[in-house]
């Protein structure tokens, strides 16, 4: 079976790469980084991995902002992540309300299978980083890695409550935040590589 080259990694925005906000994220003002997130992104694109978002943007459906809006925030986005030398490849959004019954709203799997169409990648080795259980549960469906960081709305969860998610969907590493993930996904590659017998990446070059 022909597994993909391109390394990839589909990420959360809200609660995973932006604060969360109750009301919404309804403006790039509102639009602010995780410490952090940026950071990690960028250590993730420099060890050779692709990043992607998959994003329920029902604000769009309820008419709290439109579509000129979400492309501000987006642009805000990659403005700050391109100051530390990383991008966003695209962002996959889901601008319908619960009310919608579609496809593409998580948990349903429609943004990863699009997501998998565009790139022609098998999702089954894709890790799926979130801060909500439906993040996850979207992601699974579509055959992915689940991987839980606890910012956004997980940062408000106990013990518990992170215990609960984590055996709806078997499998779940838990982070820190998204710096851990991309230490945690650097550090299983190179083990992987050592493994395999072959040279660490970025051989001959001082890690940064």
């Amino acid at each position: 079976m022909h597994h993909n080259t391109m390394k990839l990694v589909i990420l959360d925005r809200d609660g995973t790469i932006n604060e969360d906000r109750d009301d919404y994220v309804k403006s790039p003002e509102e639009w602010i980084p995780v410490p952090g997130a940026l950071e990690a992104i960028a250590r993730l694109n420099h060890a050779g991995w692709h990043t992607v978002v998959a994003s329920n943007q029902s604000g769009i459906g309820r008419g709290l902002f439109d579509m000129a809006t979400l492309n501000a925030m987006h642009l805000k986005m990659h403005q700050m992540l391109a100051k530390h030398g990383g991008r966003i490849d695209a962002v996959f959004f889901c601008p319908h309300t619960p009310a919608d019954n579609c496809d593409c709203r998580k948990p349903m799997p429609g943004l990863f299978k699009q997501i998998g169409e565009r790139y022609g990648v098998d999702l089954s080795l894709v890790p799926v980083v979130g801060d909500v259980l439906r993040d996850l549960q979207a992601g699974t469906l579509a055959g992915c890695e689940p991987h839980l960081v606890r910012t956004g709305k997980a940062a408000r969860m106990g013990e518990a409550e992170i215990a609960e998610l984590c055996a709806k969907v078997p499998g779940t590493t838990v982070h820190d935040d998204l710096g851990a993930f991309a230490e945690w996904l650097i550090e299983r590659e190179r083990a992987v590589r050592v493994a395999a017998g072959e040279p660490p990446s970025g051989y001959g070059t001082p890690d940064t």
